[in-house]
């Protein structure tokens, strides 16, 4: 359960990095939604990296040059981060689902 909450605090951590980066939280509100379109961009290539780096780590371990720790690590920060894709893509088709059912 650890391992959960030190990865949890490291997302938190990255998002903050990446807002602070992308300008998402110093944009103002007249920008037209490029800050959300550059937060959402940055989430995604997080995302891929991460995903990237436990591969690499699976790929190492197999071959016997990478620590267990470091296999273990890698494929828990991935499936977090697929968690949070999963979560972030169910939000957005019941937000598209609830936008279809307003009365017009």
């Amino acid at each position: 359960m650890t391992t959960n909450i030190a990865n949890a605090i490291a997302a938190y951590a990255n998002t903050g990095k990446l807002s602070d980066s992308s300008g998402a939280a110093s944009a103002s509100p007249g920008a037209g939604g490029s800050s959300f379109e550059a937060l959402l961009k940055g989430g995604i290539e997080n995302t891929v990296e991460t995903l990237k780096a436990s591969e690499t780590a699976g790929l190492k371990a197999t071959t016997g040059k990478a620590d267990i720790t470091d296999l273990v690590t890698a494929v828990n920060n991935a499936e977090v981060a697929l968690q949070t894709v999963t979560a972030v893509r169910d939000r957005a088709v019941a937000a598209y689902q609830d936008i279809l059912r307003m009365p017009i």
